[in-house]
């Protein structure tokens, strides 16, 4: 079969991975390079993930896929600190000492936060989908350690849109990150960056000789005669891995679903400025929602300098000025020197993952289009939470549908 792959991100380059040795597969991507949100920087001495990434221990698909391609050996479990930036302090709350020791909450909101996560996993989230994450926490935990605690975690995700996010998503984000011990979360990371499975996927899929067209965005679909014709040019079957919203501008009657984008700064740095934290929420006023201490995770020694992450949620259009306000914000609370400053990128994408806002399961159950196979962040596998995992089920489920419709092409 002529398959046609609308997206070069994780899910359409897993989906290729495992259509390539049986059918022609051409893949369509806007990009000048593959990955999608996992696509890196190439500096002169290493690569860089140009939003930042981690893995979890749960991730059975992934993990399954980096010993296939026999990466297994490169899997890295590092330890992912936290804090939170309130008032111009950083305070840790990695360790249960730390949060005991944290000043904005009483050893009776501690206690009942405490609580709280254990009983997490025990949710049921189909139920608080329709529930916000602000009304559901301010009624389980209290107006205090909601805006205290939580409310910078959705203001780093989310941005303007963190009251309006589902209760589902939260709790999934908690129970998620319950692989810790005494000293700090369990996340999983691949040795010297992620830019090793993207080259190993594609290289596999070209080598089976499959087609990955860069720099080549999908302007039309339609279907004629049995066949789908993308950008003019026909396949016998589609897998389309962006987001509704783009693919409506193609021509396709498809629902679309609530997406927001991202401004994700890069920085190389002299000196660390994290207090040895990985994952830094802001609670103050900034254009950032997060600071990413990414050498406070990964050896500082695979890059020669400090990598910082400054990670910044929007709708609608950010300001021009972005980059700027968001180093200026960072030098004057971080207390960093313009020459302390090595180099600076910034990536911007519009469509950079859904809003989970309540209601969105509903909202994702409609979107469908006959014919055409639909995987990507906006699916089932990547409810209620986006995750490598997730995009990873996404493709290989997409690739069996493929199957399925050649065995029984009536079922198209």
């Amino acid at each position: 079969m002529r398959i046609a792959i609308i997206g070069g991100g994780i899910s359409g380059l897993v989906s290729a991975y495992r259509l390539s040795k049986d059918h022609k597969i051409t893949i369509y991507e806007k990009s000048a390079e593959i990955g999608g949100l996992l696509s890196s920087y190439h500096r002169k001495a290493y690569s860089i993930e140009r939003y930042y990434h981690h893995f979890f221990s749960g991730d059975r698909a992934f993990l399954h896929l980096l010993d296939e391609l026999n990466l297994s050996d490169t899997i890295l479990w590092l330890k992912g600190s936290t804090g939170t930036y309130q008032n111009g302090t950083i305070y840790p709350l990695t360790t249960p000492l730390e949060i005991l020791l944290y000043p904005h909450l009483s050893i009776f909101e501690k206690f009942r936060l405490a609580l709280f996560t254990k009983k997490v996993k025990h949710f049921d989230l189909s139920h608080l989908d329709t529930i916000s994450a602000e009304k559901f926490l301010t009624e389980q935990l209290g107006e205090k350690i909601y805006r205290s605690f939580f409310r910078p975690l959705l203001n780093s995700k989310f941005g303007q849109n963190a009251e309006k996010i589902s209760a589902a998503w939260l709790v999934s984000r908690v129970a998620i990150r319950s692989d810790r011990s005494l000293g700090g979360e369990r996340l999983g990371y691949l040795e010297r960056g992620f830019s090793s499975f993207i080259e190993s996927l594609s290289n596999t899929i070209t080598g089976y000789g499959g087609e990955i067209r860069i720099n080549t965005p999908v302007t039309s679909i339609q279907k004629a005669g049995g066949e789908w014709y993308i950008n003019d040019e026909p396949f016998d079957a589609v897998i389309a891995t962006i987001a509704p919203g783009l693919l409506k501008k193609t021509g396709l009657d498809i629902p679309d679903i609530p997406y927001q984008g991202a401004a994700c700064l890069t920085m190389g740095l002299v000196r660390p400025v994290t207090q040895g934290i990985y994952w830094i929420n802001l609670y103050d006023d900034a254009p950032y929602g997060a600071v990413i201490g990414h050498t406070c995770f990964a050896p500082r020694a695979w890059y020669g300098e400090d990598i910082v992450y400054l990670a910044s949620y929007y709708t609608g259009t950010p300001p021009t000025d972005l980059k700027e306000r968001m180093i200026e914000d960072f030098q004057r609370k971080f207390s960093v020197r313009s020459d302390e400053i090595l180099w600076a990128e910034m990536t911007r994408d519009p469509y950079a993952g859904p809003l989970y806002l309540a209601g969105y399961k509903e909202q994702m159950n409609m979107i469908s289009v006959p014919g055409l196979v639909l995987a990507g962040m906006f699916s089932e596998e990547n409810y209620p939470e986006r995750s490598i995992e997730g995009s990873v089920r996404a493709g290989l489920r997409a690739a069996e549908e493929i199957v399925r419709m050649e065995k029984n092409p009536e079922v198209t």
